[in-house]
């Protein structure tokens, strides 16, 4: 009789109920960096994603598609140079975030393109966008390579400390996507000696525009940035940890608050058009949210574009709130010019997406800001989009070892 206690449920490749002893203890194939056999998996399963009928039920899958297309896979293997034999770490367990469905996959796939055993705990209430991904996984198994099946597991279990245990224990790497909390409450599982753990905790996001390249844009300029930037925030309900928060206005005071005005028009128009809206109970809170902001004397002025959009103007830059206000909530503030965001940044700031700089002004910034915080700078529209060096951790080189050859 199975204990439930240490049972997990195999959903890739689909097993059923199995004790985690026997998953820890199967004896797999073999593995290289950059496999092959891998590789073609990959490049089908992508290809499978970019499905009209899929994308269009699921946007989201389009991005990832994309990030698996074969010489994307390609430019990965080939960026990790040749100075050292590179070599799988081993076993690497994931736990990925229940409120972001497809950030696994990305994390998964560059561990299995670099030749690991992978265990990817999916929570059981993982919703639509992830049973999609394990269906279209299935149908990818079909002409793959038996390494794939033989090395490759995703299951679910219920919190069961004495699962999390055993694979903690078990595995070489441990990679943890999700708030403080969760990753101290990991954390409480001991690894390996040698083990390391890899951890995206929480993080925070914000944009910024430049006013006058607003105003100067072209109106389908404009409107293409929008749509961007409705990508970027109501695909996860702003709860990406790469979804921006805050808007920085960049400029004079009277062209900042024309740009704010035109740019909040034009993403209101982008959520009308596409459908976006957000339940009572998601209402309630955002007026809760904002509210209090201007209660805390941190907000100037609140206004609702119907319940699926909110902007706040802050009384300070220095208030950008980071905690999540509720799907769809915008604060806005003023700097006078792009270095002032040096002394506001925390460490926990993660994506700046950006419109109406070059890259002269975005690369001083990067090093004015000497580490304080923010990993990747992108253009608006591009926050979600994945890429292998991800909150600066190269994630190819972190699911590799390095051999020293002499002769």
């Amino acid at each position: 009789m199975l204990d439930d206690r240490t049972t997990v449920d195999v959903r890739f490749p689909a097993a059923g109920p199995v004790p985690v002893e026997e998953l820890i203890g199967r004896r797999a194939g073999t593995l290289r960096v950059g496999d092959e056999r891998i590789r073609e998996f990959l490049a089908g399963f992508g290809r499978r994603l970019l499905r009209p009928a899929l994308a269009r039920r699921h946007p989201e899958l389009g991005s990832l598609g994309f990030f698996l297309r074969p010489s994307e896979l390609g430019r990965t293997v080939e960026g990790l140079g040749r100075e050292h034999v590179r070599v799988p770490r081993g076993l690497v367990f994931h736990i990925p975030p229940a409120n972001v469905d497809t950030v696994f996959v990305y994390s998964w796939a560059l561990s299995a393109l670099m030749g690991n055993r992978n265990v990817v705990r999916l929570s059981p209430r993982a919703g639509a966008v992830a049973e999609a991904i394990v269906e279209t996984l299935h149908e990818s198994l079909d002409g793959a390579d038996p390494a794939v099946a033989a090395t490759q597991r995703i299951i679910s279990y219920d919190r069961s400390d004495a699962v999390t245990a055993a694979l903690s224990a078990a595995c070489d790497l441990r990679v943890v996507w999700g708030g403080d909390g969760a990753v101290r409450e990991i954390r409480r599982h001991p690894l390996a000696p040698h083990a390391r753990d890899l951890t995206f905790p929480d993080r925070s996001s914000f944009a910024v525009v430049r006013a006058a390249a607003w105003l100067c844009a072209p109106r389908a300029a404009r409107v293409t940035v929008a749509e961007g930037f409705v990508n970027d925030t109501y695909w996860f309900d702003q709860a990406a940890c790469s979804s921006p928060r805050t808007v920085f206005w960049v400029g004079a005071e009277g062209d900042c608050e024309a740009a704010r005005a035109d740019f909040t028009d034009h993403v209101a128009r982008v959520v009308t058009a596409r459908g976006w809206g957000v339940d009572a109970a998601m209402a309630v809170e955002k007026r809760v949210s904002t509210y209090g902001l201007a209660a805390d004397g941190l907000a100037e002025s609140v206004e609702f574009r119907g319940n699926a959009l909110a902007s706040v103007r802050l009384s300070a830059a220095a208030a950008a709130p980071r905690r999540w206000l509720g799907a769809g909530t915008f604060a806005h503030a003023r700097l006078a010019a792009l270095p002032e965001l040096v002394a506001l940044v925390e460490r926990r700031d993660q994506t700046m997406t950006h419109f109406g700089f070059g890259a002269a002004e975005l690369e001083e910034l990067a090093r004015e800001l000497a580490g304080r915080g923010v990993d990747r700078m992108v253009p608006v529209g591009s926050a979600l989009s994945f890429h292998r060096v991800w909150d600066g951790v190269d994630l190819p080189a972190e699911f590799t070892r390095l051999v020293t050859v002499i002769r």
